[in-house]
């Protein structure tokens, strides 16, 4: 059982940046691959980035370039950086863990979730 705790979402005006942070209990974090998912009102929910168990790392096209993730397995915390923020990058950003190899982009893959933080870009 793993359970998930996003931190550091906020209001930040269009080019600034925010780190959001996801804090994991458990004690196999490391053999999680995770993701960060974001969704806006009226929205599906999408997938933003993730981070294999080796460290691969995956984006969706729109943040590549602004965004970056990393994680540290001797805090159980997975980090979102996300810079040169964009208006159409509000929304509800939720941390994601799946226990297999590679890096799921399908939502229904990942097997725990946090409650999610709000991230809010003004123009």
């Amino acid at each position: 059982q793993v359970q998930l705790v996003e931190s550091g979402g906020g209001l930040v005006q269009a080019g600034g940046s925010l780190r959001l942070s996801c804090a994991a209990s458990g004690r196999t974090f490391s053999t999680y691959a995770m993701a960060w998912f974001r969704q806006a009102p009226g929205k599906e929910r999408e997938f933003v980035a993730g981070l294999s168990r080796s460290g691969i790392a995956l984006f969706m096209d729109v943040v590549k370039g602004r965004f970056t993730i990393s994680r540290d397995n001797t805090k159980k915390t997975v980090y979102l950086q996300m810079n040169s923020l964009k208006p159409e990058d509000t929304a509800v950003y939720y941390c994601a863990a799946a226990n297999v190899y590679g890096i799921p982009t399908l939502y229904a893959n990942y097997n725990y979730w946090g409650q999610g933080t709000q991230v809010t870009v003004s123009s």
